[in-house]
């Protein structure tokens, strides 16, 4: 077998490591420019044009293309969590780290969506991040403990119940159509089961974002550049990226 067939196996395999492209670094930067988006329509949009509604067409519009383009986010923070995943040391750990981002970024949300510090008819998308880790590493523990139609019959079951999970608790709901939750589960399992096939995983992410409103798809078109590298300077800054949505919308709340 010569090299230019052991490159196109690595390649349709997902082995082969890009030296060009986005690193993890850089894709946190660009998740959280796309995050800061939401946070701004949310908060800053009012403030300088108005309150958004028919009556201020102006803001209303500028409010819906910042919540919009940041839907871009989704795939970009799923693949994230799904690399995380892969390659940390302490699943525990890193689960645990999520749930206190989520806890962190619950008043400050809150405040922004309802105008109270704490209400329990919806949550962060945050939290979508943490279920859909805590579906994966589930269904990977059930992978290596069953087979055939048990081990099928369960995924299907945590699938289902991490779906229920985001419905019901109202998981970064956006705009009303979009549940930024359910879609973060379902681009984590894209990831999870399409990750031998770089090919197949990009162009089904590709297509899912793009059914889920189209954005979404310009976020995964990111993903497609990435190299596996963390492209961290410093050890530290991987904490400055876990404080920069609870601190976001802090500042946000404060401000309405």
């Amino acid at each position: 077998m010569n090299d230019i067939e052991m490159a196109k196996i690595r390649r349709e395999s997902g082995e082969t490591k890009r030296r060009g492209g986005l690193s993890v670094f850089r894709l946190k930067v660009i998740g959280a420019v796309f995050m800061a988006l939401s946070v701004a329509g949310m908060t800053l949009v009012p403030a300088l044009f108005g309150t958004p509604s028919a009556d201020n067409m102006t803001a209303l519009t500028v409010a819906v293309v910042c919540e919009i383009v940041s839907w871009c986010a989704v795939p970009i923070y799923s693949w994230l969590v799904y690399n995380g995943w892969k390659h940390t040391r302490n699943r525990m750990q890193y689960a645990g780290r999520l749930f206190v981002v989520a806890m962190l970024a619950g008043p400050s949300y809150d405040r922004i969506m309802t105008g109270r510090w704490f209400d329990a008819h919806t949550h962060n998308p945050v939290w979508g991040l943490f279920f859909a880790y805590v579906v994966l590493v589930a269904i990977d523990w059930i992978a290596r403990h069953y087979a055939g139609f048990v081990r099928w019959l369960m995924t299907v079951a945590l699938i289902v119940a991490g779906v229920l999970w985001n419905v019901m608790l109202q998981i970064g709901v956006s705009q009303r159509v979009m549940y930024t939750g359910v879609l973060a589960l379902a681009f984590v399992l894209v990831f999870y089961f399409l990750g031998g096939h770089e090919n197949t995983m990009m162009f089904t992410a590709g297509l899912l974002g793009a059914v889920m409103c189209i954005t979404p798809g310009v976020g995964v078109a990111f993903l497609h550049y990435r190299r596996d590298e963390l492209g961290y300077r410093q050890a530290w800054a991987k904490w400055v990226f876990y404080a920069l949505y609870p601190a976001m919308l802090l500042a946000g709340a404060l401000a309405v």
